[in-house]
């Protein structure tokens, strides 16, 4: 079973190559949303905000960046704060 360490190196990458262009939301949220076991070690807010997050990002994906009421690379760099935050957390 993959370490919740490994885990998060493996969304990280998801979430570069989702800037990327080479993976898209659909694909990254799917993903994303499979992380129950790494969101239960974290306490409970970390996975309100992931899951937020997440659910912003999908409707971002529904329209263009000029009609979106948030800027998908915002949304974007928020998760991979998320993203450093878990790590730290996870590793102190």
């Amino acid at each position: 079973m993959p370490s919740h360490a490994s885990k998060l190196s493996a969304l990280g990458h998801s979430l570069a190559q989702l800037r990327a262009d080479a993976l898209g939301v659909s694909a990254f949220c799917a993903q994303a949303r499979a992380q129950e076991p790494l969101l239960t070690a974290l306490p409970a807010r970390y996975g309100e905000v992931w899951l937020g997050l997440l659910d912003r990002l999908e409707s971002s994906a529904l329209f263009s960046e000029e009609s979106c009421s948030f800027s998908q690379s915002a949304l974007l760099d928020n998760l991979d704060m998320w993203l450093q935050k878990a790590k730290e957390r996870l590793s102190g």
